[in-house]
């Protein structure tokens, strides 16, 4: 008999053949496999897919950029997607619960990473309100960003002239551009110091308001909602992408543009921070460790086969990024072409290019307003599903632990509303005169690097050492039929941890304080708000671990040893059932008399 058999084995058995209880019976599941590929899809393929992996391809040697990309893809990325969507599906448990019915000691992970989740819904939605103000504004005679003659213009803005040298007057003392000054004066109204927050943007806070509105309307109802909303939400940007892709193709300057994207530089892979920006862009774009994979791959049906799924979608996320760098960089080789400029004056990254760079040569264009219409709609639609994907995963992982409660009636509906509500007072903030500055804090260390990176080596720990790497392998061939591949397995113990480690210690070695439009230093309060958000998700997993260390009975030894035991409702094991059929052979009838 082998350690899985015994009294031990009938026991589990006989728990896992007891009627299901009332939150089995009342929680959701996706109605088809479809919903379930759409909701992860438009969670992991987001605004990161199209103006931040560019951004780095160019930056990092063009097309060598794939060669440490490509090996976090194989060795953190796909294991790790695999982790988390696996488990949620096989335990049928959020972020909290799950981790407490594999391995009780490691419970903070769930919490740390849904306090991560609560503050990415809190900053996050604020590029929503803004996208919703270039989208209406989009839809006047005259784009507003594209001309001088504006109430919010200053005396020296300075319009751009096709077929004049933009590198001359960008140079200019104190010159700015109108699209620059829109963006600057007209959305953000932004005061000139972190100490002066100003008022509330009311048109931002209607934009925000409504972003909410529509993101509780999109999951109010659960998966049952959820499932339904992601055929356009995750579809439809792919149209905006493939529209905007053919017209930048067709631009005069897109082949220089496309050159200067892919353009292969083999000396950049010496450089570290190559690796780490590669690393980075995978636990950002795949939306590891922050408990929403877990949450999605719960709704499952068991038998589902979500090793295959994990491996699409994530060549589905890379296969996004890739063909967006190219509608990105031929409207940005345009761009460069009418200013006469080099490409690298014009090529930002984040909030940058969408709301400055982009809309430049969006007004350069004939028929400005519909491409500004479908660049905007599609930004909205990019952030608005992993938005409220999020906020389903938090409401899971909430509910999971009390379902008696949650799971009745309209309390997750009230449970759901509790959160919107409390976000979108937190995020009022970030829709003031001084908001941004608050929203850069958030962003920096809200949903730190070196966090996701430290659940990252704890995770990997956990199931590869401490549940066990061929007991979750076992777990998996359970649901789907047949084991994933070894490769897979081994990362995880092993090749993923070390990886993760190191980049971890490289982020820590350089380090830098957060300075606003990379000039302005932050105040000592504003260092303090920002490492409070990183250490009060980042401590949850030490402060867990005491936690119940303290309240488990029995030696330290034994605290140990019964915090690391799965929860005893769990499916069997492959070998388990093994060992209870031999179990059941020999204690027979037959085989006791004979």
């Amino acid at each position: 008999m082998d350690k899985h058999g015994g009294p031990e084995v009938k026991l589990r058995v006989d728990m896992d053949m007891a009627p299901p209880t009332h939150s089995t019976l009342t929680r959701g599941q996706w109605s088809n496999k479809r919903e379930f590929l759409l909701a992860v899809a438009g969670q992991i393929i987001g605004l990161g897919n199209v103006w931040r992996f560019p951004y780095l391809c160019y930056k990092n040697g063009g097309g060598v950029f794939f060669i440490p990309y490509v090996l976090f893809l194989f060795t953190c990325g796909i294991p790790l997607f695999l982790l988390e969507t696996s488990l949620g599906q096989y335990t049928k448990q959020g972020s909290i619960t799950c981790w407490k019915k594999i391995c009780p000691l490691f419970a903070g992970l769930g919490y740390g990473s849904q306090v991560v989740v609560l503050y990415s819904s809190i900053y996050y939605i604020i590029i929503l309100a803004w996208a919703f103000q270039y989208l209406f504004s989009s839809f006047n005679s005259e784009l507003p960003w594209a001309s001088c003659r504006n109430s919010w213009n200053t005396e020296t803005c300075v319009e751009f002239d096709p077929g004049a040298n933009f590198s001359n007057w960008t140079v200019a003392e104190n010159a700015t551009s109108p699209v620059r000054e829109f963006w600057e004066k007209r959305i953000l109204n932004i005061t000139g110091s972190v100490h002066e927050l100003g008022g509330l943007r009311w048109e931002l806070v209607l934009c925000l308001l409504l972003s909410w509105v529509i993101c509780y309307f999109c999951v109010w109802k659960g998966v049952k909602s959820t499932g339904k909303v992601v055929y356009f939400t995750a579809t439809f940007p792919y149209v905006m992408l493939v529209v905007l892709l053919v017209r930048g193709l067709t631009l005069p300057g897109a082949l220089d543009g496309i050159k200067f994207y892919l353009y292969p530089d083999p000396s950049r892979l010496a450089d570290p921070q190559v690796w780490m920006d590669a690393g980075t862009q995978i636990f950002y774009s795949y939306a590891i460790c922050i408990g929403c994979l877990t949450a999605l791959g719960s709704y499952n049906k068991y038998n589902n086969n979500c090793y295959r799924d994990c491996v699409y979608l994530c060549l589905l996320n890379s296969g996004t990024s890739f063909v967006a760098g190219f509608a990105i960089f031929s409207v940005l080789g345009f761009m460069a072409y009418e200013q006469n400029t080099d490409i690298s004056k014009v090529a930002e990254s984040g909030p940058g290019l969408a709301f400055i760079a982009y809309p430049r040569a969006v007004a350069m264009m004939p028929f400005p307003q519909l491409w500004a219409i479908f660049f905007f709609v599609m930004i909205i639609l990019l952030g608005l599903d992993s938005e409220f994907v999020g906020l389903e995963a938090l409401a899971t992982a909430i509910s999971d632990m009390n379902p008696f409660f949650f799971h009745v009636g309209h309390r997750r509906k009230i449970l759901l509303l509790g959160i919107s509500v409390f976000c979108f007072f937190v995020g009022l903030v970030m829709v003031t005169d001084g908001g941004l500055y608050i929203f850069q804090l958030f962003d920096y260390y809200a949903c730190s690097g070196m966090t996701l990176l430290l659940f990252a080596i704890l995770q990997s720990v956990c199931i590869g050492w401490v549940y066990g790497a061929n007991r979750f392998y076992e777990n998996i061939e359970d649901m789907i039929g047949y084991q994933p591949l070894s490769a897979i397995k081994y990362c995880l113990k092993y090749v993923t941890p070390v990886i993760c480690m190191g980049t971890f210690i490289f982020s820590l070695v350089k380090y830098t304080p957060l300075k606003f439009n990379n000039k302005i230093e932050y105040p000592w309060w504003g260092y303090a708000l920002g490492w409070w958000f990183t250490l009060s998700s980042t401590l949850m997993v030490p402060i867990w671990m005491l936690y119940n260390l303290s309240v488990t009975p029995g030696t330290l030894r034994q605290r140990f040893s019964a915090l690391c035991k799965p929860a005893e409702d769990l499916p069997l094991t492959i070998s388990e059932k093994k060992a209870l059929e031999l179990f059941d052979m020999t204690s027979s009838p037959i085989n006791m008399a004979s």
